[in-house]
């Protein structure tokens, strides 16, 4: 009979599995321990202290606004109206500054102007809503509008520091530091997730401070903490810098045989090749018409709008000019989480407590276009992935369009557009809409009753939520492939433009953006009621597929020439470049 006698595991084995787990453990913590003293994590972290107090900031100046002009939108509109133009006019001029400093000058500048803006405009809103009674009896009442003008302009000169330091850490210094096309995806993906959850959660933590104390206490906190930002983002800024020696070489001194040569060499490049001599000689003549011409007006004037043209003209010739343009045009859209957004909805009768889980919901299908973004860039490469987000967004605000016609819908194009609330109410209960008040004859309230269904006689008011409920499905599945489409364009932008030029293009995309923004803002102007809003929706997602259109023109024009370059570099395996032909179908 046989006895099989089961082995014990032996007393070395043990020790050796046990050995490999703590080796597993000690090259995770390892591992962990270098990333936190990367230059990656200290650019996530300067960006999250940078973000976070943005994001506050222009939440909270608009609520300051409101309350110290007795509850106007005015002086918000007037804010905004006021930042969107800057940029419009100053955005090139910003990049063209950006791009003529050493990068390390240029986040210092930008950094201390952003920071000491907020400050003194939280200083000034601080003594407006302390000494309001005293400055309001002040020269007649012209001390509060220099105070209000004084809070715009240094708000506008922060807003344009903030594009500054944008374009320089966002569109520049991370591309140094990524060093390749995988790793720059990945970081740009982080940087834009830590974006949404600032927008998220800032709001909320400012919000609470001025629920439960008071808006001074706010004013107070947020200058508190854009000196202590400030600090912290210089000494990381400053130690990111070091640790990446490249940082130091910014080709902003390029001949244009090294751009040309350097275009025959990578994929894409060669589109820019053909314009570059022409761009190179309008900056160098910008820049050296400012050290010929003396006088005010001369020296700073004319090269500023010789700036301003010669920005624009760049901006067109870059070879993903269309797919950059195409961007611009998701700007001018009534399908965002903001005010606008926020005021339609309140008046469909949404609490505000529904809005935030909303605003909430929107947010996390952000982060899912992040990863999304992440993940096909890795399998199908920059450009389709681009092309299959934007058919993404369009698809899911054809949700949006179906609401403009669901019941419960307040489309009605026969209300003027501009009538008083009474008119609007009267106009719903009796199908009449006067166009002149005046005119217009009194209804009695018997006859009102008379003329309402039977089981809204009583009072009763049935609402119907389907449409708003299509317009929210809508806009918030469609930003899974609205910030995957957005992250595709800007990793287009810092792969496909050169080193010396990445400011003043990026400077143009920031003007292109806001006027996409400026004209979101006149047709709502020329559109308030909410019976007309539904206009606004289709137009926006006929501005959402016109820069997909424009995304696709882009693709095909690109993928087709960088076929055809893919076979002539595989001709040249044989001699042993290799290395090309990986650069040219990686953007595929």
């Amino acid at each position: 009979m046989d006895i099989e006698i089961e082995e014990e595991p032996s007393v070395s084995t043990s020790i050796h599995d046990s050995s490999n787990e703590k080796g597993g453990c000690m090259k995770r913590l390892d591992s962990t321990w270098r990333f936190l003293q990367s230059a990656h994590f200290f650019i996530y972290l300067t960006h999250l202290l940078s973000s976070w107090g943005d994001r506050m900031w222009h939440f909270a100046v608009s609520l300051f606004l409101v309350e110290l002009y007795e509850n106007s939108l005015l002086l918000p509109a007037v804010f905004g109206l006021a930042v969107s133009s800057s940029l419009i006019l100053f955005g090139a001029l910003v990049g063209n500054w950006v791009d003529n400093n050493t990068r390390m000058k240029v986040v210092q500048v930008a950094l201390v102007i952003q920071n000491l803006s907020v400050i003194l405009c939280a200083v000034v809103l601080m003594l407006l809503f302390v000494y309001k009674t005293q400055i309001t009896i002040l020269w007649n009442g012209w001390m509060k509008i220099i105070c209000y003008t004084l809070v715009i302009v240094i708000g506008v000169i922060a807003d344009l520091a903030s594009t500054a330091m944008s374009i320089a850490i966002q569109r520049d210094w991370i591309i140094v530091i990524a060093g390749d096309g995988d790793k720059l995806s990945n970081m740009n993906a982080t940087l834009r997730q830590i974006d949404l959850l600032s927008k998220l959660l800032s709001p909320m933590a400012v919000g609470q401070i001025m629920t439960f104390s008071s808006s001074v206490v706010g004013c107070g906190f947020i200058a508190g903490w854009n000196l202590f930002s400030m600090c912290f983002e210089y000494l990381l800024l400053r130690k990111i810098y070091k640790m990446t020696p490249a940082l130091a070489k910014k080709g902003d001194k390029q001949t244009k045989e090294e751009e040309v040569s350097e275009g025959n060499e990578t994929a894409f490049k060669d589109n820019i090749a053909a314009a570059v001599s022409v761009e190179g000689e309008l900056i160098n003549n910008s820049t050296n018409h400012n050290h010929k011409e003396t006088g005010c007006i001369k020296g700073i004037l004319v090269p500023g709008i010789r700036t301003f043209r010669d920005g624009w003209i760049i901006y067109y010739r870059q070879p993903m000019f269309l797919a950059a343009l195409g961007l611009s045009f998701l700007y001018m859209t009534v399908l965002g989480f903001d005010g606008i957004t926020m005021g339609y909805a309140y008046a469909q009768g949404i609490s505000s407590s529904v809005l935030s889980i909303m605003v909430a919901l929107s947010a996390l299908t952000g982060l899912i276009g992040t990863m999304v973004f992440t993940m096909l860039r890795k399998y199908c490469g920059l450009i389709h992935t681009g092309c299959f987000s934007s058919i993404v967004q369009i698809t899911f605000l054809m949700l949006c369009i179906a609401s403009v016609f669901a019941p419960g819908s307040p489309l009605d194009l026969s209300v003027p557009l501009y009538s008083s609330a009474s008119d609007q109410l009267e106009a719903r209960t009796t199908g009449v809409y006067p166009t002149d008040v005046a005119n217009a004859s009194v209804i009695k309230q018997s006859d009102v009753n008379s003329q309402l269904p039977s089981n809204l006689t009583n009072s009763t008011d049935i609402k119907e939520y389907i449409s708003i409920a299509l317009y929210f499905a809508g806009a918030i599945s469609a930003r899974i492939g609205l910030w995957s489409f957005d992250l595709t364009v800007t990793q287009l932008m810092q792969e496909m433009v050169y080193e010396s030029k990445r400011g003043i293009v990026n400077g143009v995309q920031s003007s292109m953006n806001s006027i996409m923004d400026l004209l979101r803002f006149v047709l709502v102007i020329i559109m308030p009621a909410p019976e007309h809003f539904g206009v606004l929706i289709i137009l926006s997602v006929i501005f959402v597929s016109a820069g997909g259109l424009l995304f696709f023109c882009f693709a095909r024009r690109t993928l087709g020439k960088d076929l055809f370059k893919c076979v002539c570099l595989k001709e040249k395996d044989s001699e042993g470049n290799k290395e090309s032909t990986v650069v040219a179908e990686s953007m595929l």
